[in-house]
């Protein structure tokens, strides 16, 4: 009963026309069937071989065409006055049914009917659903990201405003998604032959989301309830846009506002978790909160203290600006790690999973597991809470407990134990919102792998931004990696171009090049800055090749940070493969958040490295590092999984001291061009043969 009561809220919420259609049909087909039985068993004194076919059709001849009634009672047999009353009672139903009056009165309720169901004023009885409160740039990506879970999923979307341009926004980047996947698909299963049409029909993406989308009041508690919050699974309460297409006044205002702090989300957060938080709510709710000033954040941090029920109602906050300030600052060290993570981030592919279990020797525990595990990798203990858990990297949960026969192997590597990461040179075009957290990521990869003698930077950075901006950064003179600040708009193309061109010549190691896209522009202009920054980029790149055709063009790694995913190819058309998506990623942690909460915390460790006064080195992240450095001898060709238990046995060799053993996991590996493996499945069944250009992705403290 629950789940009927719960697909037909569904229904009237989506298709409340065709409830009442139905409802209309159903009645009509209950009256003519009644009405014929009647007729059937008042008529046999007269017409003793009457079918219930012919007494539906006297029905139906009556109620259409009242004057009939007379040649109806004669021809089933006159039994006394009951059959006459009996069919003028059917005949006055049908007119009265059939009336102007009648339909017009009907007609006016179903109106009313389907405007209540369209505007949200019905109550939606629904389950295990996931909430979306208001509405931004990443949440289209956080309903997007679902298409990859296995299992069907209902979203429940209750905004203040805009409802049908939402819900064409919604459509669209489904649509989108499920074209660009499957078309991809089909251009795969070419290469297989006969067997192309069978996985293709077994791997094809299906749109598996029921989204209902309410315009409303997200501050009221009997909408809250209509939508049955109190049953949710998870709840994401999301910030505001501080663009807009108002005006460049009101903008302004805006922005202002929303670094001062988000009052709405503060009072949002205190309306659900007063709800979530009562007892006749679901167990284990999960409220994921964005927040992006440190007025929110503290406010937040007392709503958890007084209404965080353990077991109940669980609220996580998530810094929407340090977050993407650390994963900005680690791609540009690093950028391969923006097509790692696009993937291990996201519920396609390869991802990280978590299971509840208790390990008292994470080491031990790691090594044993690879005997007999060949469909996951281990990876770290965590504790979320009051809880104990393990976390993995698989294609699927289910990958975590499949064993096979206990196999050792012979295959041994030797690593450079004095392994450090080489110098990194970065050029900094323009700036955004998070640009101060963008600072502190370096911040924090500097106080772990700055070079221990003093005499040298690992770090050297120049940023070429406008006036004004460099002057709110104070011109960056807290950070002593940054070399040196340029002034110029995105209209002084000579001034950018020679300074790039500058820097690229005096640094003989690789440089990257982070283009920021500002997130306070209005709407219209969003992305056009970066877009115009990344031509001039291409065409020093461009005429670097032209000059000299031995030029390397991988020394010059292009990281385009874009807002709106409608530009992702645009971006992608100058050869750029390194195009974030900075709010995807975002919406990509909600909605494993949304999953598996206990994730949360492994994402803020990998993002995280070691303080400069750590004793030892306790965070863990993951890196992309040369082949030719990480290793002392290259290895030969070998398995995935006789690389990962080769590499994880020598990182924690007994013989080698313990201030030298920083335990490593290999994730995958990545060819010069950016092709990136990362493994999944049967490790046994694909080979490896590393060159010296490559580059290994490993899961380490250091």
């Amino acid at each position: 009963m629950r789940r009927f009561k719960e697909w037909f809220s569904i229904q009237l919420a989506k298709h409340p026309a065709r409830v009442v259609l139905l409802a209309i049909l159903l009645f009509n087909v209950v009256f003519f069937i009644s009405a014929a039985l009647v007729i059937k068993n008042l008529a046999l004194n007269g017409t003793e071989e009457m079918s219930l076919f012919e007494a539906a059709f006297y029905t139906i001849t009556m109620i259409l065409d009242a004057g009939c009634i007379q040649f109806v009672v004669a021809d089933i047999g006159e039994s006394g006055i009951a059959i006459a009353v009996v069919c003028l009672v059917i005949v006055l139903i049908g007119m009265v049914s059939f009336t102007g009056a009648v339909i017009g009165y009907v007609t006016n309720y179903i109106s009313n009917f389907i405007e209540n169901s369209n505007s949200g004023m019905r109550r939606l009885r629904i389950s295990y659903h996931l909430v979306i409160l208001n509405w931004n740039t990443r949440a289209s990506e956080i309903i997007n990201d679902l298409l990859y879970c296995r299992k069907r999923q209902k979203v429940v979307v209750l905004v203040g405003g805009r409802k049908k341009e939402i819900q064409k926004e919604i459509e669209e980047r489904i649509t989108d998604t499920i074209h660009r996947e499957n078309s991809a698909l089909l251009l795969r299963c070419r290469k297989l032959g006969l067997r192309k049409y069978f996985v293709y029909f077994r791997e094809k993406l299906h749109n598996n989301l029921t989204v209902i989308l309410r315009e409303g009041d997200v501050f009221s508690a009997k909408q809250l309830h209509d939508i049955s919050i109190e049953r949710a699974r998870s709840v994401v309460i999301l910030g505001n846009d501080v663009n807009n297409s108002i005006c460049q006044y009101g903008n302004r205002e805006r922005i202002e506002e929303n670094g001062r702090g988000n009052a709405q989300t503060v009072k949002t957060l205190m309306q659900v978790s007063d709800i979530t938080g009562a007892e006749y709510s679901l167990d284990n709710q999960k409220i994921i909160v964005e927040i992006s000033d440190d007025w929110t954040w503290e406010l937040v941090q007392r709503i958890i203290s007084y209404k965080q029920v353990q077991g109940k109602c669980n609220i996580v906050p998530v810094r929407v600006n340090q977050v993407l300030g650390q994963i900005l600052s680690q791609f540009s060290l690093m950028p391969e790690l923006n097509l790692v993570y696009k993937e291990l981030f996201s519920n396609k592919g390869a991802t990280f999973f978590v299971e509840e279990k208790k390990v008292s020797d994470e080491s031990g525990y790691i090594t044993e597991y690879l005997k007999n595990h060949r469909s996951a990798i281990p990876l770290t203990t965590l504790n979320s809470g009051d809880k104990d858990y393990f976390v993995y990297a698989a294609g699927n949960e289910k990958d975590i407990q499949k064993t096979y026969e206990r196999t050792e192997t012979g295959f041994t590597v030797k690593l450079n134990r004095n392994y450090w990461i080489e110098k990194k040179n970065v050029i900094i075009l323009g700036h955004n919102s998070k640009s101060k957290d963008i600072m502190q990521g370096f911040c924090a990869f500097r106080d772990e792998w700055n070079y221990k003698d003093g005499e040298d930077e690992i770090l050297n950075i120049i940023v070429i931004d406008d006036e004004q901006s460099l002057e709110k950064m104070n011109y960056y003179r807290e950070y002593p990696f940054v070399t040196e600040t340029v002034s110029a708009t995105v209209y002084d193309e000579a001034r950018i171009c020679s300074t790039i061109e500058r820097f690229v010549d005096a640094n003989e190691d690789d440089t990257s090049i982070l283009i920021l896209s500002d997130d306070s522009a209005l709407t219209e202009n969003i992305d056009a800055k970066a877009l115009a920054n990344l031509v001039y980029v291409q065409d020093i790149i461009s005429a670097k090749k032209s000059r000299d055709s031995n030029f390397d063009v991988e020394s010059i790694d292009v990281i385009v940070e874009i807002l709106d995913p409608k530009h992702h190819d645009i971006v992608s058309s100058y050869s750029v493969d390194n195009v974030v998506i900075s709010n995807r990623y975002i919406s990509k942690m909600i909605t494993q958040i949304g999953e598996k909460e206990a994730i949360f915390d492994f994402y803020t460790d990998i993002l995280t490295y070691d303080t400069e006064d750590a004793d030892a080195y306790e965070s863990k992240e993951v890196y992309t590092k040369k082949v030719s450095a990480f290793f002392e001898k290259i290895p030969g060709e070998c398995t995935e999984e006789e690389l990962i238990r080769a590499v994880w046995n020598a990182s924690v060799d007994p013989s080698i001291p313990k201030e030298k053993q920083n335990p490593t996991v290999v994730l995958g590996y990545v060819k010069p061009g950016g092709r990136i493996t990362l493994f999944e499945g049967d490790r046994t069944v694909r080979k490896v043969r590393l060159e010296k250009n490559d580059k290994i992705i490993v899961f380490t403290n250091h």
